[in-house]
């Protein structure tokens, strides 16, 4: 489809080629030095102690909850209204989810109450998901964790660069995890990130990342070490070195595209005040990361439709998300949910266009395509 303006487009240019270019001509591909100045770089711009790289944010999820120990037996609580690995995570490990609920139609993040409301002796963690970028009510969410002795998963996919109270996104709980995929505010086309200020967790998530080995293959070629020892049953998450040199780039331009995010935000905002769409996150918290622009259609508004009509004119749309307790899978495996709040803003989303590179003329055209399809 030729889109007059998409859903996403990526901030590329001479230097991520140059970057790229760099890490083909030193013939060394795979989790080197570009992937350790990533993570040193990454881990100082959040301010956390310890960041690992990793091929997708699936992963940055699994590992969280293997190395806080989560398990058969264990619950976590999570969101519905979010994209389904989050889920799939956690059921990785044996352990179970639980479902909450969001706010509401103003802000569509998990809520603390119904996360007290999902509270069960078998609970072991909340995964809490910084939906469009903006922060979840994490002071709440903390006491309620410190409360029940509960760890604190980020899914902070949406989320790089935002804050709360000045504390980064990512470090209010015991793990972080992001997202690099290609229409993320941080984009390396796959790729992820964990971070913690657990040693602890650092020590079993360097181990589980690659094999369970005590050693990596750049150790060995550095000369800090000649063989190693299987202390686990580990995975391959390695990221690989173009990534990685994609990511120190994109980490630099992070903090002024999300502010070009922001401003686009405000114009949309302001186009759609008086167009009775529904606008979440009006009252913002924090710092947000502005990742996507949700709406929510009027009463009545047949919503694909909508999405069909949008599409004539040649503006790409799309949904977050159809909520996953919803899904085949889950339906079979977690029957008779109900999320009264989740369901009903989910029926109603639609996802705008939002990337720094989006001039005012195309936020402009996306704002009078919607009004026409209405």
């Amino acid at each position: 489809m030729d889109w007059k303006v998409p859903l996403a487009d990526l901030d590329f240019g001479e230097e991520e080629e140059a970057a790229v270019l760099k890490v083909l001509r030193s013939r060394w591909l795979t989790m080197g030095e570009s992937t350790q100045e990533f993570e040193n770089k990454f881990a100082t711009f959040l301010g956390a102690k310890h960041a690992f790289a990793l091929s997708n944010a699936t992963e940055a999820l699994h590992l969280a909850c293997l190395a806080l120990g989560i398990g058969v037996g264990d619950e976590v609580i999570i969101p519905s209204l979010t994209f389904v690995a989050t889920a799939n995570a956690v059921l990785y490990t044996g352990a179970r989810v639980r479902f909450a609920d969001i706010l509401g139609a103003h802000d569509l993040t998990i809520s603390p109450q119904d996360i007290e409301n999902q509270i069960s002796p078998q609970t072991k963690a909340i995964m809490v998901m910084h939906y469009g970028g903006f922060p979840c009510q994490m002071q709440a969410i903390k006491e309620i964790a410190q409360e029940h002795d509960l760890y604190i998963i980020e899914d902070n996919a949406h989320a790089p660069g935002a804050s709360l109270n000045e504390i980064m996104l990512g470090t209010w709980g015991d793990v972080g995890c992001f997202s690099f995929f290609s229409n993320k505010n941080l984009a390396v086309g796959e790729g992820g990130m964990l971070v913690t200020n657990r040693d602890d967790v650092a020590e079993k998530v360097r181990r589980l990342r690659s094999h369970g080995m005590t050693s990596l293959t750049w150790d060995r070629h550095k000369g800090h070490a000649y063989s190693y020892d299987v202390v686990e049953l580990g995975y391959n998450y390695r990221i690989d070195e173009m990534r990685s040199a994609l990511g120190i780039v994109q980490l630099q331009k992070l903090t002024s595209n999300n502010a070009k995010r922001e401003q686009i935000t405000r114009r949309y905002r302001q186009a759609l005040s008086n167009t009775g769409i529904g606008l979440p996150f009006c009252d913002v918290i924090g710092k947000p990361a502005y990742h996507i622009f949700p709406i929510l259609l009027p009463e009545g508004v047949d919503r694909q439709l909508f999405i069909e009509r949008m599409k004539e004119y040649r503006i790409q749309t799309s949904i977050h998300y159809p909520p996953i307790h919803t899904f085949q899978y889950y339906r079979q495996h977690y029957p008779g949910i109900s999320l009264e709040k989740t369901e009903a803003a989910a029926k109603q989303e639609v996802t705008l266009p939002l990337f720094p590179t989006m001039s005012a003329e195309d936020v402009d055209l996306v704002v009078s395509a919607v009004c026409a399809s209405l």
